[in-house]
């Protein structure tokens, strides 16, 4: 799976997608919860003989919600076990936005 077919299966969620973040700017303010911003922060290659053989992208989703919204997990879940994707999650809250953050973290190749 490509970063461009991931950005595809995120929309099919319904909810605001962007790379990395939303751009703050006049005309355009940033969207309600929840929305999800999705990067590609590093690579997990697989090398041998100093070539790489096969180019791994680790991926991060981002899952904004201003309360603990089981169903906006569910709904991203299930986009990601219906298409064999497999993820570890992790959750935060972040304090100065007042928003549950859950981060979903996988390999795009």
């Amino acid at each position: 799976m490509t970063l461009a077919e991931l950005k595809k299966l995120l929309e099919a969620t319904g909810y605001p997608v962007a790379y990395s973040h939303f751009n703050e700017s006049a005309s355009k303010s940033p969207p309600d919860p929840p929305f999800i911003t999705y990067s590609a922060p590093d690579t997990s290659n697989f090398m041998a003989d100093n070539k790489v053989y096969k180019k791994i992208t680790n991926a991060q989703i981002e899952l904004y919600t201003n309360i603990k919204d089981l169903e906006a997990e569910a709904k991203l879940e299930q986009l990601l076990d219906e298409s064999n994707i497999p993820y570890e999650a992790d959750e935060t809250w972040i304090e100065s936005e007042q928003l549950f953050q859950r981060i979903y973290d996988l390999g795009v190749i």
